[in-house]
């Protein structure tokens, strides 16, 4: 197919947004096999099936890079109590908090964990997302964590979109094992993992290094285990407060550190020089109403690329938009709109470890987002607004 009298944002850095007016891209099966100005199309193309696309933007089709979408039931009465006036402690006593959606979620069987997720899944893809990253992590046992992850993998033959799987077994202290996060790690989190790998249901693992999760020494072990499967590592760090988790994902070589709003100079330049991606999440900041802004000017100067996404989550991120997270970034961390397109395709294809994805070029797949707008400051300027005009998924309109 030929997709002709286009705009691209190619996304490749070096111009802004890579931008080629008067474009045009040919697509063979699910892969793109040329793109550029539309007067060079190469002889053996001109005579493809031709869309005009009237002048259209064209992006890499999005690409939401950390999601809890998988879960069972929701929090809305907890977040209604805490508006009403309930503290943290009452909300925790009335049965709120993670520990209600690990109830709910060991309570769903992988038939209702996938239909709850599907409605969250369509709202992602109709503003133009090809790819979620999609976590465990509300099971914190064996059998539900492995059921999560199966949930998760049937997505991608329910929906048209690619899924990438991250174990997050490390996510909270079971009930269970109270005050006992070792014995938490060494009998349910490591044999989940060793069982969800043998499985196949693994991508990368990750880990909530936190005071309210577990220590940068147990997530070591953690991500030791990971090694030894050999498996990529991604780590929550410095979301609350700094505890060394961005310079412990250096360490391991991490795909990436999400969230990152307390850390500072020093995690900066060690992420660097990991060649870690710093995942930007301002639906929690926002949710949270957190105040303390993650390092944008540090990470701009150490040259960390930023991805954006979501996080969609029932409790501190109940948010299904990457447009309504790229406006977020843009206003509320003062990331330019350059910057965040670029953190919803070619940085968060990185930080998923994806390598043929998130830019517009001979041998990406074919996973395109086609809008109605004149340029491409407008997919991050305008809020509750959707300007997908068609999806491309695997070289299919």
């Amino acid at each position: 197919m030929l997709l002709r009298n286009a705009t691209l944002a190619t996304m490749h850095p070096g111009t802004p947004y890579g931008l080629i007016e008067g474009g045009a891209i040919v697509t063979e099966g699910d892969r793109i096999v040329w793109a550029g100005p539309e007067a060079e199309v190469p002889v053996a193309h001109r005579g493809a099936e031709a869309l005009d696309l009237a002048g259209r933007l064209v992006t890499p089709g999005l690409i939401d890079s950390h999601t809890h979408i998988v879960h069972g039931g929701d929090r809305a009465r907890e977040f209604e109590m805490r508006l009403e006036g309930a503290s943290y402690e009452e909300v925790a006593r009335a049965g709120g908090g993670i520990l209600s959606t690990v109830r709910a979620t060991r309570a769903a069987s992988e038939g209702d964990l996938l239909a709850q997720a599907l409605p969250r899944v369509d709202a992602l893809i109709a503003e133009g997302v090809t790819c979620i990253e999609v976590k465990s992590g509300y099971g914190l046992d064996i059998e539900t964590e492995l059921t999560m992850l199966r949930a998760a993998r049937r997505i991608a033959g329910a929906r048209p979109v690619r899924v990438r799987t991250t174990f997050l077994g490390a996510h909270a202290v079971a009930p269970e094992y109270a005050d006992r996060p070792d014995a938490y790690i060494d009998e349910v989190c490591l044999p989940a993992l060793d069982a969800a790998h043998a499985e196949g249901l693994v991508d990368a693992v990750d880990g909530f290094c936190e005071g309210i999760a577990f220590t940068p020494d147990q997530v070591a072990r953690v991500f030791e285990r990971a090694r030894a499967l050999g498996l990529p590592v991604k780590l929550h760090a410095e979301q609350l407060s700094n505890l060394g988790g961005a310079q412990l994902a250096a360490r391991y070589g991490a795909l990436s550190a999400d969230h990152l709003e307390y850390a500072n100079e020093a995690d900066a330049q060690a992420m660097a020089a990991a060649g870690s991606v710093a995942v930007i999440l301002p639906g929690a900041f926002y949710t949270l109403r957190e105040t303390q802004l993650p390092p944008v000017a540090a990470f701009r100067t150490h040259d960390v690329p930023m991805a954006l996404a979501t996080d969609c989550n029932p409790g501190s991120s109940p948010m299904t938009s990457l447009l309504l997270t790229m406006n977020m970034g843009a206003t509320l961390f003062r990331m330019t709109p350059e910057e965040c397109l670029a953190g919803t395709t070619r940085h968060a294809a990185r930080a998923l470890g994806i390598d043929d994805a998130g830019t517009i070029g001979p041998g990406m797949r074919a996973d395109l987002a086609i809008w109605d707008v004149a340029t491409p400051a407008e997919l991050t300027y305008r809020i509750g607004f959707n300007p997908l005009w068609k999806r491309m998924f695997g070289g299919t309109l």
